[in-house]
């Protein structure tokens, strides 16, 4: 199966980035260095909270903040923000609760990217997805996969070594498809997960086999959790989805030219509800349908379906 592309612009946690500056990492030295450097600003993680003032990062001086329990260079600005000219290097800090707790206890401070990532600058999103994804690792593979040693970080935060068998650990994403499926009458099709509420909807998706390609994923995915067939499949996009290491790829597809749209078949187990819904179902509020949070790109993907500038 062919694939085809039409780019969706302003994904939610895609909308900013960083110059990674990946050539310093393995300089000896080179956290103590940019710690120390006055240039340089923090943005200070507590579990998986940053610190705001308002809609924007706190971004402060590691001068002042108490030792962290991770520390990582992230790379160098790439756009003048507030007081941050471009180029200015910035490290994630990520704090035990208690040191946390010592800078605010204002929960108000601290911003969940899940809930609020839309509210934030360009640039912050592109902080804070990458902080979120790399602290999200560290935490995850504290041991050698291959013998059960204990790690230890290496190469400014973006790897982890094992000092038994030389086994050098890199940062992992888990690609994953998320699909907007449209039946010949211009209408999407929501599913409803089992760990939500009933009358929450959104997009399908799944993670991708080993060995699969993302057009065959499409494919699987949607039959297994609805028992429709498709035609090709389009490609919209990709975001981070940070919680804890996943990017997700937008697709959007029709159904097979001979598929019966009503024939759905929920898998009973993941999803429990399938609907097929129009513009005007989406629009209405008696409908009472929960829509994903404005930070995924299933809330993107269906909010440009519904703008209407997809083929009805």
């Amino acid at each position: 199966m062919t694939i085809q592309v039409r780019a969706l612009a302003g994904l939610p946690l895609a909308r900013g980035g960083l110059d990674r500056h990946g050539e310093v990492r393995s300089r000896p030295g080179v956290l103590d260095e940019l710690r120390s450097d006055p240039t340089v600003r923090a943005v200070v993680l507590r579990g998986r909270r940053a610190l705001v003032t308002g809609d924007a990062l706190e971004l402060m001086m590691p001068s002042v903040l108490p030792e962290p329990e991770l520390l990582v260079y992230l790379g160098r600005t790439t756009e003048e923000d507030r007081n941050t000219p471009v180029g200015t290097g910035i490290l994630l800090w990520k704090l035990a609760d208690d040191d946390a707790a010592s800078i605010t206890d204002d929960e108000s401070r601290w911003l969940d990217l899940r809930r609020s990532g839309h509210l934030l600058s360009d640039q912050d999103v592109g902080v804070l997805a990458t902080s979120l994804a790399i602290a999200g690792w560290h935490e995850a593979e504290p041991f050698c996969a291959h013998c059960g040693s204990p790690t230890t970080v290496r190469n400014a935060g973006w790897a982890r070594y094992c000092p038994v068998d030389g086994t050098e650990l890199f940062p992992r994403m888990d690609p994953a498809v998320i699909v907007a499926v449209v039946d010949p009458a211009g209408r999407i099709l929501l599913g409803s997960n089992a760990m939500w509420e009933h009358n929450r909807y959104s997009l399908l998706a799944g993670y991708v086999d080993a060995g699969e390609s993302l057009e065959q994923a499409v494919v699987r995915e949607i039959f297994e959790e609805s028992g429709m067939r498709l035609g090709t499949p389009v490609y919209l996009g990709s975001q981070p989805w940070p919680f804890p290491r996943s990017l997700m790829l937008g697709f959007v597809a029709p159904l097979a030219d001979d598929q019966d749209p009503e024939a759905l078949v929920p898998d009973g187990q993941e999803i429990l509800d399938l609907r097929w819904f129009t513009r005007e179902e989406l629009e209405d509020p008696s409908t009472d349908v929960i829509l994903p949070g404005p930070s995924s790109i299933a809330r993107a993907v269906i909010d440009d379906w519904m703008s209407g500038s997809w083929s009805r």
